[in-house]
Order: structure tokens, then sequence, then C-alpha cells
């Protein structure tokens, strides 16, 4: 059996303040909405996203829920236009989100930096 990632679960400090931003702010659609805990479709071909609280995510993995900082994980998000990105990028900001690196072009292509409310990272690029 080979891995695969069904769900990407994030432990946030305020549940509901989590699923605005991810439903209201960057659309994403809420299968499943109970106190505590939401789940979030990413899209076609993409994982679940769960929110759950914090405290309540720690005591489910029997880890101590203090932390802060990076948190050596990010999230990329590739899209086909530099005007992509740049939407992606203003939606995230408009729903609460903070820019971390202003989308720009690299040799490469063209990308950005946005954190959630709870400092979650999501880069947002394109190759074009």
């Amino acid at each position: 059996m080979s891995v695969q990632v069904s769900a990407i679960m994030l432990g946030v400090e305020d549940v509901d303040r989590a699923k605005r931003f991810y439903a209201d702010g960057l659309g994403c659609e809420i299968d499943q909405d109970f106190p505590g805990f939401v789940r979030c479709s990413l899209g076609d071909g993409s994982s679940k996203l769960a929110l759950y609280e914090w405290d309540a995510a720690a005591q489910d993995a029997g880890v101590s829920p203090e932390g802060s900082g990076f948190r050596g994980v990010s999230f990329h998000f590739f899209t086909d236009t530099r005007d992509e990105v740049d939407e992606v990028m203003r939606k995230a900001v408009a729903a609460g989100g903070t820019a971390v690196k202003e989308a720009a072009a690299v040799q490469w292509g063209y990308y950005g930096y946005f954190s959630d409310p709870d400092g979650y990272l999501w880069k947002v690029t394109t190759a074009a």
C-alpha cells in the first residue's frame, strides 16, 4: 500500500475564524462542521483540510500544545498564471491573512507567500 494524504489537519486558535478565512475568504467548500472541528474540500484532486482547536489537536496526538514560530511546513498552491497568483494573494489578505512575501518574478517563475490567521504559510506560485 502506498502512502497518501487524505486530509491535512491544522491546529488553530479559533476554529470559527479559520473557517471564515478558508471558506468565506478563499472559497473552500465546507463538508463537515462541528463545534471545534471543520473539514473543507480544497478542490478536485486535492486533500481535505481539517481545522481543529489547537489544544484539542495536541491532546489528540498526545503532545504538548506549546510551540511557535516556523513549523517546518508550508503549503504550496500552483497556478497557471501570474494574475492567478496575485488574485489568490489578494483574496488571502482580504480574508484576514498576511502577505509574508509579496509576489515577485524570479528566474524560474513568479511566487509569493501569505500566512493564514494562525501563521500557517502558503506559497502561491507559477512557472509562467
